[in-house]
């Protein structure tokens, strides 16, 4: 028997039948196409009693009719079921189009905000999500007593290397030197690029200044490590100002002001770090 397929088209499906209707639809064409199969049961329990009796033929044409209303809606239904089946597969096509557009999007807002929070050359979260890490160290240092220390990072000479090798080299000197600070800061603390060759690194809830000193002496030496170049070998140094909270401000202007004054102090000295007067 054939069957008239309806169009697949996702506009058509959307406008006549909503997922819920056509489960419903699907019920109904359940139960005729149950009603059908009795019925033909019973065609079928009667054609065997004519063939078992040789009943007159007349009996046998009102079967054979009774058989081909059976069979058309047998027909009906099998159409009706091939649409519904068609509309179930637009509306699937269609949820599985929006949660893939759903996907894209969400993961084009992560994107987004990572780029509003991060450099874009280094990866290191930027000036904007270290000042906002900052005051929430700050909150948590007043709520619970602890100390943390803002360190100012700055590379020596590093506009030597842009002039003398150009910023491509220069790019990749600060990638390696923000690699390694990543690598080395613990999970509470932050390290963000915070202009140029300016680095800070956050550091929550230290014991002694002595603990602060340590940490300061391996930042210069990790930054110091020979950096592997396309021209060949560099050697960084760096200087280092520290700040301590609540000693030297409570205040994430204050503190970072009073790392960034001590950091010329170690320039000027030419010491690995200083800490703030």
């Amino acid at each position: 028997m054939k069957t008239n397929p309806k169009s697949k088209s996702p506009e058509r499906a959307l406008q006549t039948k909503s997922l819920g209707g056509l489960l419903e639809q699907s019920e109904d064409i359940k139960d005729l196409v149950e009603e059908c199969v009795e019925e033909l049961s019973t065609v079928n329990t009667a054609g065997r009693e004519i063939a078992d009796t040789h009943s007159l033929p007349a009996e046998a044409g009102d079967l054979l009719e009774k058989n081909e209303a059976t069979e058309a809606k047998m027909g009906q239904a099998v159409d009706e079921l091939s649409s519904v089946n068609q509309a179930l597969e637009v509306e699937v096509d269609v949820h599985h189009l929006l949660k893939q557009r759903l996907n894209m999007v969400t993961q084009a807002e992560i994107a987004a905000r990572h780029a509003a929070f991060h450099d874009p050359l280094t990866g290191l979260p930027n000036r904007e999500l270290f000042v906002n890490r900052l005051e929430h160290g700050l909150a948590q240092a007043k709520r619970y007593g602890w100390n943390l220390a803002v360190m100012f990072v700055d590379l020596d000479n590093f506009k030597d290397i842009n002039d003398t090798h150009g910023h491509e080299v220069g790019d990749a000197v600060l990638k390696i030197i923000a690699e390694r600070l990543g690598q080395y800061t613990r999970e509470v603390d932050t390290v963000s690029r915070y202009g140029g060759d300016e680095f800070l690194y956050l550091l929550m809830e230290f014991g002694d200044i002595h603990g602060v000193k340590i940490i300061a002496e391996k930042i210069a030496n990790v930054i110091a490590a020979p950096c592997q170049l396309s021209i060949g070998e560099l050697i960084i140094k760096s200087s280092i100002g520290i700040s301590i909270c609540p000693k030297d401000g409570i205040t994430v202007f204050d503190l970072i002001k009073r790392a960034d004054e001590a950091m010329y102090v170690a320039k000027r000295t030419k010491s690995s770090y200083a800490f703030a007067q």
